[in-house]
């Protein structure tokens, strides 16, 4: 069975909230909110995305969005799966004194749920 919420029309234009595991306050480094920024620019060139809005909050973001292609989870998926793997990467090699514990959260969220090993930076849902 699928987990989190499910998008049923595609072609629309939706309201999402992503939120960080824990709600660890990631976001109020520069570093990683430039991740969001730079990722949202590629999708919007790349992938289809129109964005209407975002706002990046100190642990969450909120984006309404709409996909040109009609497929909407898929630039969602794809979307937070690029921006987890960049962010945990610049918190594994760039300066960052919360790296052990920040590490230690993401780690245990993949206790509960089967398609991460490593680490999940993302809340489902």
């Amino acid at each position: 069975m699928k987990e989190g919420y499910i998008i049923r029309d595609q072609e629309k234009i939706h309201f999402i909230t992503a939120t960080a595991v824990d709600w660890i306050d990631a976001f109020t480094r520069k570093i990683y909110k430039d991740v969001i920024i730079d990722c949202l620019s590629f999708c919007i060139k790349n992938k289809g995305m129109i964005l209407f809005g975002y706002v990046i909050m100190s642990n969450h973001l909120h984006l309404i969005i709409q996909s040109k292609d009609g497929k909407l989870s898929d630039l969602i998926r794809d979307f937070k799966k690029f921006t987890a793997k960049s962010i945990l990467e610049k918190i594994q090699t760039e300066p960052e004194s919360r790296r052990e514990w920040m590490l230690e959260r993401f780690k245990k969220a993949t206790q509960t749920h089967s398609r991460n090993t490593n680490y999940q930076f993302w809340q489902y849902g």
